[in-house]
């Protein structure tokens, strides 16, 4: 989740000119986020596979994929996995558990893909975060176009309203002996993070930034795109959505 500006030009590429080309590629994203629940992120892949029905040895795309953690664990499920990711250093890490039935590219998600899959999956909020909504509109698009005639396409987001309304001001966390020291708040219609820290006598700053979309805004954009909105729900264990109360949207579409 984030729009990255980075001081530090000796950590990330310095001709990047946007946070999916800094932030994520730098190893301090993944040190502050190292607790995420690998468990729960595996019920809900669980969940997700049960409740599409997906064929044995389907094709299936993670799309943002990171490091590789739900691409992996779903090959292991028995799929044919492809993880894809703008991160050049995600990626190299991800192929370190890579197979015959498990591949990872660098790839821009606003663009299709000439293969088609069974299922793909865009998860843990990863979308939203170009400037423009043109992107986004490029991606739900890319998303479609790379579908196979029985094919279904997942988007896990956050419940924006929800998270608003429950909004942490300022945080501190510490994390490997880095304290990050975490501002949030809400500008034009982006739930923004702000990110600083020191780590080796260097200070660092980075701004996370991912436009707060409501199901009324994903409806709006898959009418545009000519997609069909199937089912939503509210979190990993496939309840009912709720627009006040739930902490994700995930959205079944194809």
């Amino acid at each position: 989740m984030s729009e990255a500006i980075n001081r530090k030009s000796d950590i990330v590429n310095p001709k990047s000119e946007n946070w999916y080309s800094s932030w994520f590629d730098t190893p301090y994203y993944h040190i502050l986020y190292k607790d995420r629940n690998y468990r729960e992120a595996q019920i809900f892949m669980d969940n997700l596979t049960h409740y599409l029905n997906l064929p044995e040895k389907a094709k299936v795309l993670d799309l943002a994929c990171g490091k590789g953690r739900h691409a992996i664990y779903l090959n292991q499920l028995g799929y044919d996995v492809l993880g894809a990711d703008l991160s050049e250093n995600s990626i190299a890490e991800a192929n370190k558990n890579a197979n015959d039935t498990l591949h990872f590219v660098v790839h821009d998600k606003r663009e299709p893909y000439d293969e088609k899959f069974d299922a793909i999956f865009n998860l843990f909020t990863s979308f939203g975060y170009f400037e423009n909504r043109e992107d986004d509109i490029k991606t739900l698009t890319a998303i479609k176009e790379s579908l196979s005639e029985y094919g279904f396409a997942v988007i896990d987001f956050m419940n924006s309203q929800h998270v608003i309304d429950n909004l942490i001001p300022e945080e501190i966390k510490e994390v490997d002996g880095i304290i990050f020291n975490i501002r949030r708040f809400v500008v034009d219609g982006f739930i923004i993070k702000e990110i600083d820290f020191e780590d080796k006598g260097e200070k660092f700053h980075f701004t996370e930034k991912v436009r707060a979309y409501t199901l009324e805004d994903f409806q709006a954009m898959m009418n545009e795109t000519g997609i069909y909105l199937l089912d939503t729900f509210g979190d990993y264990k496939l309840k009912k959505y709720h627009k006040n109360t739930s902490e994700r949207l995930i959205m079944i579409f194809k």
